[in-house]
């Protein structure tokens, strides 16, 4: 597991976003264009997963309880499915961390990338990535 700790003057949603666009994206590199597939998120009252047959997404409600967690500095989980990759990500105290089942260096590419992205006030997030977790409304 590596990690990074996330001092740039950002919102949650942010750092959110940036921590899961820079998983993504530096994952697509060993994956393919395999779908980036969160299959459970953990804050600290709830569990959520997706209906069967179904993906899990950030809608509203689950966005606001792991932003608001994520502000109070409490863990957030995430299990993520990309390919035949397995990823656990998490957020706490402004640290995200990531840990990969297949390819470990693929650790060290997304921590490296989020720690230079993070200097930044506005990092670089692809448009269309929001949408495709969930997220209606972005920034």
């Amino acid at each position: 597991m590596k990690s990074v700790e996330i001092t740039g003057n950002m919102d949650s949603k942010r750092k959110l976003l940036m921590g899961l666009f820079w998983t993504n994206r530096k994952g697509v590199r060993s994956e393919g264009c395999a779908p980036f597939l969160i299959e459970k998120i953990e804050t600290e009252n709830n569990t959520y997963t997706p209906d069967e047959g179904k993906f899990l997404k950030l809608s509203d409600d689950i966005l606001n309880d792991v932003l608001e967690n994520i502000d109070d500095k409490k863990e957030v989980k995430f299990d993520i499915k990309l390919g035949e990759e397995d990823i656990k990500a998490s957020f706490k105290d402004d640290v995200f961390s990531v840990d990969t089942t297949k390819t470990k260096d693929l650790e060290d590419e997304i921590i490296e990338k989020i720690g230079q992205e993070e200097k930044r006030k506005y990092p670089n997030i692809c448009f269309s990535f929001p949408p495709r977790v969930g997220i209606r409304k972005y920034p």
